[in-house]
């Protein structure tokens, strides 16, 4: 009987210490990127070109391990760019080849924790982190990133911030490591913050009053002129550029032109095949942008 009771309270005992160890590990993923995995080159090639990187561009790699992001950027396409790891042997790794490959001058590798750095010079920014620590990322990217930044991620997303751009691709050596060999890259463009008021203006045409409503990049509304309430369709926020279509009594009015902070302009194509006119808003109101 002693010998049985032993026996249950030691079982009892190991349900509790793994039932631990697996709130630890959830835990910990949420603070952690995970381990060290390399990524390969077929998914660094696709994952800089479909942000479109250019020389103009300042690539930020959060978690950069090998310092292949940075450094292929920087051989490829002569962008600038800094990798940011935890863990020194890497950083020094990847110092070292950017002195080898002549790009030291524009690709640097820094150790320090990616919750601290700075990320406002990036216009690209790419990560390969898991899941837990891509949410608790997500806040600091919408706040310090600049509107149209592009942000790309290696197989991990940012919950219901949806991506922009997805490509899927085949990647045989990824089974080894992963057990599934395919990879899959997304791409985001921060949106500006369009949310709130807005009196619109079409030169020699129509006055509006637009009230946005945004989660993300989803935006929603209502416009108002002269007494008359009509819903914009086909709303389209990529960073600073934004399109929409009012319906007027001859047709629809198609609205394409750029967000500035409290002041949006453009052109509008008027129905009946008129030319087109520019169109300017002054934001009277800000709105809460639901980022949550």
């Amino acid at each position: 009987m002693i010998s049985k009771i032993c026996a249950a309270a030691f079982k009892a005992v190991l349900v509790v210490a793994a039932t631990l160890a697996a709130a630890q590990a959830a835990d910990d993923s949420l603070k952690t990127g995970g381990p060290y995995v390399p990524t390969p080159q077929i998914v660094v090639d696709n994952m800089l070109n479909i942000a479109d990187v250019k020389e103009t561009d300042y690539v930020i790699d959060l978690g950069s391990g090998d310092g292949v992001i940075v450094l292929t950027a920087a051989r490829q396409f002569r962008a600038s760019g800094m990798g940011v790891d935890i863990d020194p042997d890497l950083v020094k790794l990847s110092n070292a080849s950017a002195q080898k490959f002549g790009v030291a001058s524009r690709a640097h590798f820094v150790q320090e924790d990616v919750f601290k750095t700075d990320l406002s010079k990036a216009s690209v920014l790419t990560l390969y982190l898991l899941p837990g620590m891509m949410l608790n990322l997500r806040t600091k990217l919408l706040k310090e990133l600049k509107p149209g930044t592009r942000v790309v991620s290696h197989d991990y997303h940012f919950g219901d911030w949806t991506s922009d751009e997805s490509i899927s691709l085949d990647v045989p050596e990824k089974a080894a490591i992963t057990g599934v060999p395919r990879a899959t890259v997304m791409l985001w463009y921060v949106p500006a913050r369009i949310a709130g008021t807005w009196d619109l203006k079409v030169v020699g045409g129509e006055t509006y009053q637009l009230t946005l409503r945004q989660r993300f990049q989803s935006v929603e509304g209502m416009a108002t002129s002269a007494g008359k309430s009509v819903k914009p369709q086909f709303l389209t926020l990529r960073g600073n550029d934004f399109i929409f279509a009012l319906p007027e009594s001859k047709g629809v009015a198609r609205f394409s032109g750029r967000a500035n902070g409290e002041a949006m302009e453009g052109t509008v194509e008027l129905p009946g095949g008129k030319v087109a006119q520019r169109w300017t808003a002054t934001r009277t109101a800000v709105g809460k942008v639901v980022t949550e």
